[in-house]
């Protein structure tokens, strides 16, 4: 078998919430509220959907399946995430006040290539890894602006 790609990738994301507000928005459903076309459906129900083990899906960018893993809330959430013949690996996001009621989340993605099309799709993630976050920023502070400001 030969290797494939494996991208350890970094960011933050300044988000305009306390922290217990910030988490909830990386929570599986919270994503909802800021990221275009994120829709999970749960195939097992459950009371929290943040309880470890939890596992959910999403049908944009070819279907992923996804695990949560762990989660401390409202410090970090931590995800598996299966794209079938893609990619595969972990996602974390962890919030750290950082006064004036704000909030940093940092977020780091730890992927691995399963294929030579996953190689090249992994590669061009990696290469847009800081205008993806931006996008997130973006996107989370029009989604938590105030009616008439966003």
């Amino acid at each position: 078998m030969t290797p494939h790609a494996h991208v350890r990738l970094e960011g933050t994301v300044p988000v305009p919430l306390t922290q217990s507000d910030a988490f909830e928005l990386f929570t599986p459903t919270g994503e909802r509220r800021w990221a275009e076309g994120w829709d999970p459906s749960f195939p097992a129900s459950g009371a929290d959907e943040t309880k470890p083990g939890t596992v959910f899906q999403t049908k944009r960018h070819h279907g992923v399946t996804w695990v949560l893993v762990a989660c401390d809330r409202p410090h970090s959430i931590t995800y598996s995430n299966v794209s079938e013949n893609d990619r595969a690996g972990l996602i974390r996001v962890s919030c750290e006040p950082n006064g004036d009621g704000m909030t940093t989340a940092r977020v780091v993605y730890d992927m691995t290539a399963l294929s030579d099309e996953g190689d090249a799709s992994l590669r061009e993630f990696a290469a847009h890894y800081e205008h993806f976050m931006r996008d997130w920023q973006s996107a989370i502070a029009r989604a938590v602006a105030p009616p008439g400001r966003r």
